[in-house]
């Protein structure tokens, strides 16, 4: 696949990423970790949640530098484009009170950002701020991935927490489903590096499918 519609990929994913965000928070029923972070730094600022969640992708962007991890193209739309389409969200779905419309939008969330998490991740144009800080933590500490990242993701929710950030049910919802709707749409939207055969191919030792 050539430039153009992987860079393409790259903006749809990203934007359709922060409009799953919107989602979740106007679930409210209890947010991601980072995200509970956003809105309660929002809470205290002022700052609308779409402009905090950039902000906090360029902090965590800034700590790339300690642990030397070098950013892609894909990192640094990361930053400007998630919390921008996000607070489009917010500005066009209103606050809602119906527990039965909010629980569903919450679950709709939940598969968008995995859909979004394979197409912008896909074509390959670099990791996301998060997941940057976590794998050069890892390659500068020896420590294992999962102690990292529960670490990484105890402490902004935590914080987050005491800052007044929604967590719920959500919260919990989004920590054991997320990985599997990424599971599901990650191997479907991946592109293939130069010189690797698609899934089909390779499933098919190698001959183009019909």
């Amino acid at each position: 696949m050539t430039f153009f519609p992987r860079f393409c990929r790259l903006l749809i994913g990203l934007f359709l990423y922060g409009i799953a965000d919107s989602f979740l928070v106007r679930g409210a029923i209890g947010l991601p970790g980072w995200d509970v972070l956003a809105q309660g730094l929002s809470f205290h600022t002022g700052i609308a949640y779409g402009w905090m969640a950039n902000i906090i992708g360029a902090v965590v962007l800034l700590l790339w530098i300690p642990v030397r991890v070098k950013p892609g193209i894909g990192t640094v739309l990361n930053v400007l484009l998630v919390g921008t389409s996000a607070q489009l969200g917010l500005t066009v779905i209103p606050e809602l009170e119906s527990l039965w419309i909010r629980v569903p939008l919450f679950l709709a969330g939940l598969v968008l950002m995995g859909f979004a998490t394979g197409l912008y991740i896909g074509p390959r144009f670099g990791p996301g701020p998060r997941d940057g800080l976590m794998t050069g933590l890892v390659a500068r500490t020896g420590w294992k991935i999962w102690i990292i990242r529960t670490l990484i993701e105890a402490s902004v929710l935590v914080v987050g927490w005491l800052l007044g950030g929604n967590v719920g049910i959500g919260t919990v919802v989004f920590f054991v489903g997320i990985g599997p709707v990424c599971q599901v749409f990650m191997p479907m939207l991946a592109v293939p590096a130069p010189g690797e055969p698609r899934a089909k191919e390779a499933a098919a030792g190698g001959r183009p499918a019909a």
